[in-house]
């Protein structure tokens, strides 16, 4: 398949209007800190990481609140204010007797591939978004997931993202994560092709399809700043983006599903009481299924 790539640039300007807020994510029990904590300002699209070692800094106000979500642990929210050291708990999982079987890999399918060929990267912010993969009939001997393949641009040599896998609920939302830990990927400078290998976790297609996405780590290894001079003030300004860019594709699905504010948000198309296709930008990921 010939893909055509587009790269387009969108900056991430931080504007500190309230203070700088920092702190320290740590694990409750063994007061380790936690690394690649997803930090959002509640119901607004601003959000950071922790860095590797559970330390953060954020623009805002000190009345709001900001959600801390971790794979593996308790979601938290707390005060701004509250902030400097912050402890989550473990999560406790509901243990189900599980049939184990493993893949034979003797074949393969690829799927999620779509007709619009253009991939265009741009930086979408602090917020996450998704990829829909129908359960079909035709997946039924082909069931494990195999590899997921992404398309990314860097600047960065050695940018890294977090891959994030959910299950499908009922409601057609993203639900449960289907990973117990962060598969964390790191990928080479210049626009790449990344074939990143899921055998060792075992997953296999949920009844109701999955959705797959990235959350953009926003710590300082990932960082790029370039000063600019806004033309209509003549003042400097400081322009970040972080890497690495996830390319996407312009399509038309039933609906497109967004994670920003520390929820997850439906864009869909609605007209005189019927629900029509609507049309958007999805992140630009495959995946390759094996039996």
């Amino acid at each position: 398949m010939k893909v055509t790539f587009i790269i387009t640039f969108f900056f991430l300007k931080i504007v500190l209007v309230s203070g700088q807020v920092k702190g320290v994510v740590k694990d409750s029990l063994t007061g380790q800190p936690i690394s690649y904590v997803n930090i959002w300002v509640e119901n607004e699209n601003s959000a950071t990481t922790s860095e590797e070692d559970g330390t953060f800094s954020i623009a805002v106000g000190h009345d709001k609140n900001l959600i801390f979500s971790a794979l593996g642990y308790e979601k938290k929210i707390l005060k701004a204010n509250q902030t400097a050291e912050v402890f989550l708990s473990s999560k406790a999982f509901d243990l189900e007797e599980v049939i184990i079987s493993n893949s034979i890999g003797t074949k393969q399918i690829t799927i999620g591939l779509t007709e619009n060929t253009v991939a265009q990267a741009f930086d979408n912010g602090p917020r996450m978004d998704v990829k829909y993969f129908p359960n079909k009939p035709d997946y039924k001997k082909t069931k494990y997931l195999k590899k997921v393949i992404l398309y990314t641009d860097s600047r960065i040599e050695d940018a890294t993202v977090k891959l994030r896998f959910f299950k499908a609920e009922a409601n057609g939302f993203p639900g449960e994560e289907m990973l117990q830990k962060d598969l964390i990927v790191s990928v080479k400078t210049g626009t790449k092709l990344n074939k990143i290998d899921l055998s060792e976790f075992n997953l296999s297609m949920p009844k109701n399809g999955l959705f797959v996405g990235f959350e953009k780590l926003m710590i300082e290894k990932n960082k790029k700043e370039k000063t600019v001079i806004n033309q209509n003030t003549q003042t400097a300004q400081v322009q970040k983006i972080y890497y690495p860019l996830i390319l996407y594709n312009y399509v038309e699905r039933e609906a497109l599903f967004t994670f920003s504010g520390g929820k997850w948000h439906k864009q869909e198309s609605v007209s005189n009481g019927k629900t029509e296709k609507v049309k958007g930008y999805e992140p630009a990921i495959n995946l390759i299924l094996t039996n």
